[in-house]
């Protein structure tokens, strides 16, 4: 009874402390991460599964958990382990002990014992120094032990940049260093060294490919966020603003919903500045005409968006704009109306290719560069119908969904998956094709997450305005920056619209 009544009251200081430091994630209920490893297990049979979460920042900044780790957990907490064995079908989590001078200082933080397990749905929560024991009892005969393979992925990235990070110190003279996850992988081997040792990320990044019901409403939530920073924006534009000036807007309103971060840094790129598709060094100063490029969204409690709009720094499409925009939105659209569910990928651009090829045909054409940029755009994606094979004595090209975008998830650009070539329900991704005209560093994107569903899909960024009435009608709405930040002109149009 005293047992009871003592974690009953643990349980109760764990809610009643939200207001001070949760001890376990609010995002998702325990339950989702269970159904999780339970799923885990599945693939890996009799094998187990050895995870290791991120260490501690280093610096003053708030601590954010490695997307695998967390994906499978839930938890928080630098420096945990977590071993999924598939044989006895339970799971169990290492954590450092307790700091109670850090607690003092930063509030209560998960440490091992049964009330954790109680939070987390873990089965065992253990002391950090067990580990080696635990894995040493879980492989004391020959058995499939799945590590990831692959660097940790935190806030603000995607497995491609900690992989070049990797390949650059591997081949700096002056680094060469090992990342910390290869040296744990190496550290588990010479403990377990009948280990056969397989990949994990295979096998997780399947499971995260088609998300859930509670994962679709986080991508929402990070989604709306975005769209609301585009429209701020929008509203908030001004010529003579600085590039840095209109990503602030998009930090603001990130930070006033309650955002852990950001998905990937700010693209607000002025005039030719968009021709860099990933410009980020937004110390332009826009002039009178210019369009502005305008791509961010946040980390919202680990699940990221990706959302683009271009409007006018002046809140007025120019003759020769609304020309090559339209024809773009009328293209982008011949695009997302060819999207469906279960069918191949192939399919689907041919039906968008023949939409496009039409729009052009009926559109008028004052520029013919602004009639090569559309036709150009279009045999883009017709090539994209008959790929060219790959070259003699390369790897063959995996059938790939990202070939209409790319996924995203708990990743801006997420997990995917070599086979198939169909749009599963489930599956989150953005399209995001660019009209060009590279010799006049001319470039208009626009970028919408796509949610396929049973019956079709949902534009979950689709409040987000497209077409150019509807963003100068926004742009003429009075913006936070003339609410709260009243301007000092430092240039003749510093203060001046239109």
């Amino acid at each position: 009874m005293k047992r009871a009544a003592f974690l009953a009251a643990l349980l109760l200081l764990a809610s009643s402390a939200a207001s001070a430091q949760a001890l376990f994630t609010d995002a998702l209920p325990k339950e989702e991460f269970s159904e999780r490893r339970a799923r885990l297990m599945e693939k890996i049979g009799d094998g187990v599964a050895i995870i290791l979460g991120t260490a501690e920042t280093g610096n003053s900044l708030k601590f954010r958990q490695n997307n695998q780790f967390y994906y499978l957990t839930g938890v928080e907490v630098p420096r945990a382990i977590l071993l999924v064995d598939g044989k006895t079908k339970r799971s169990a989590l290492f954590l450092p002990p307790r700091n109670e001078a850090r607690e003092r200082s930063e509030g209560p933080i998960l440490t091992p014992g049964p009330e954790a397990a109680q939070l987390t749905g873990i089965e065992a929560v253990e002391p950090r120094d067990q580990f080696e024991a635990a894995l040493k009892a879980a492989t004391s005969m020959p058995r499939k032990a799945y590590l990831p393979f692959r660097p940790e992925v935190l806030g603000g990235a995607s497995v491609s940049d900690p992989r070049a990070r990797w390949a650059a110190s591997a081949s700096d003279p002056w680094d060469g260093g090992l990342p910390r996850e290869a040296l744990f992988l190496e550290k588990v081997k010479a403990v377990a060294p009948s280990m056969d040792v397989q990949d994990l990320d295979p096998l997780i990044d399947a499971l995260r490919f088609v998300k859930s019901p509670r994962e679709i409403a986080l991508v929402r939530e990070s989604t709306r966020i975005a769209g609301l920073a585009m429209m701020e924006a929008m509203r908030s534009a001004r010529t003579g603003m600085f590039e840095y000036e209109i990503e602030a807007i998009g930090d603001y309103v990130f930070k006033a919903h309650n955002a852990q971060g950001i998905a990937y840094f700010a693209l607000v790129a002025a005039a030719k500045n968009s021709a860099y598709p990933h410009y980020h060094a937004a110390q332009t100063q826009t002039k009178d005409g210019d369009l502005v490029l305008f791509d961010y969204a946040p980390d919202y409690k680990y699940y990221a968006s990706d959302v683009t709009r271009e409007f006018p720094i002046n809140g007025k499409f120019s003759k020769d704009q609304r020309e090559l925009y339209g024809i773009y939105v009328k293209m982008y659209k011949a695009l997302m109306t060819a999207i469906k569910p279960n069918v191949p990928v192939r399919d689907i651009l041919t039906e968008a290719v023949a939409k496009m090829d039409a729009a052009i045909a009926a559109h008028q054409f004052s520029n013919p560069k602004f009639k090569e940029a559309a036709v150009r755009f279009a045999d883009g994606y017709r090539r994209r119908i008959d790929p060219p094979a790959p070259a003699p004595g390369t790897p063959p090209r995996p059938a790939n969904r990202g070939s209409l975008g790319h996924t995203v998830g708990m990743e801006v650009h997420d997990v995917n998956t070599p086979h198939g070539d169909v749009l599963v329900p489930g599956m989150v991704f953005t399209i995001e094709p660019a009209l060009t005209i590279p010799e006049d560093r001319v470039y208009i994107r626009l970028e919408d997450v796509i949610l396929i569903t049973e019956t079709g899909y949902e534009n979950l960024s689709a409040f987000a305005p497209i077409e150019m009435d509807e963003i100068e009608k926004l742009m003429a709405e009075t913006g936070m920056f003339e609410k709260y930040i009243p301007r000092k002109a430092t240039t003749p149009t510093a203060a001046v619209r239109r």
